[in-house]
């Protein structure tokens, strides 16, 4: 019988993570104390500006880079104390990745069907075509599964990698800009994708994004900046099963509540537009509690 503790376990969880870089001569800090839990079946975004640490946030959780210091769950498994064997099938049965560069996912020389069946070789699975196919058919591709990489647009050889991604079943499919380098229409259709997946599977979906349409149509947001989340956006109960109605042209503020992410000592960060609209122009803020809400100024005023 399955406890309730692990029935009510987040899939993902980060506790204080810290990511540090070193070279000969430099250290760079790349996580500076995430904490985040991310909950089995979500739908999830992570947006930043280039070296906030979202890609690696990412390479955290997809066991590709080990973590500093902190912790680190993921479906129950403590990435700190895990073996380079237990890494190995961590990395083949508990995550999928897609790259924005679906090169690091094709092989060239094969056919569509021939590259979703290659992460299934060194599984005892039978019938491994039957699931390539099967595969082919979620993505929308049964009609090219006999076409090689050249014969395939940029937005199919994605689908492709999208189908790769998920041969071994995963509990947690990743994507690091997965829309990145694709037009408008096919971006939407990749998106459509993942929310089919997602309701469908039941699958956790964890995508690093600078695509704001897409950001708009995932339940719940959340920014990194220094390397800790900063921010969070979770979409609106009135828009939950109106997902189809959110388009280009819709604003964020009416499609998600924001909110400050306070970390364990009581610290938030404000978000950096909010601060220039308030005119900051060094680290202070006169704060004050009235009628139960805390108010920040500009202490200029």
């Amino acid at each position: 019988m399955v406890s309730d503790e692990i029935m009510s376990r987040p899939m993902i969880e980060c506790d204080n993570l810290v990511k540090i870089y070193k070279t000969k001569d430099i250290e760079v800090l790349a996580l500076q104390g995430l904490d985040i839990s991310i909950e089995q079946g979500e739908l999830m975004a992570i947006i930043g500006n280039s070296g906030s640490g979202k890609s690696t946030f990412l390479n955290m959780i997809g066991g590709l880079d080990r973590p500093s210091a902190g912790r680190l769950f993921v479906d129950g498994k403590d990435l700190f104390k895990l073996n380079e064997q237990e890494l190995v099938d961590y990395k083949r049965k508990t995550v999928g990745f897609v790259w924005q560069n679906n090169a690091r996912n094709l092989l060239p020389y094969l056919t569509a069907w021939q590259n979703i069946q290659m992460p299934m070789l060194f599984e005892s699975t039978t019938k491994k075509k039957d699931r390539a196919l099967e595969l082919l058919d979620m993505v929308g591709l049964s009609h090219r599964k006999n076409n090689r990489l050249d014969q395939l647009s940029g937005g199919e050889q994605q689908r492709i990698a999208i189908a790769i991604a998920l041969a071994n079943n995963p509990k947690v499919l990743l994507a690091d800009e997965p829309t990145g380098a694709v037009d408008a229409k096919t971006a939407a259709y990749i998106l459509d994708m993942f929310r089919d997946i997602n309701r469908n599977t039941g699958l956790t979906i964890v995508i690093v994004t600078h695509d704001r349409q897409l950001t708009k149509k995932v339940h719940r947001v959340a920014s990194i900046r220094d390397g800790k989340i900063s921010s969070e956006r979770l979409m609106k109960q009135s828009y939950r099963d109106r997902l189809t109605d959110i388009s280009s042209f819709t604003e964020e503020h009416e499609v998600q509540d924001e909110f400050a992410v306070l970390d364990r000592v009581g610290r938030l960060q404000i978000p950096h537009e909010m601060l220039e609209k308030l005119q900051i122009k060094d680290n202070k803020v006169r704060i004050e509690l009235v009628d139960g809400r805390i108010i920040i100024e500009n202490p200029e005023n």
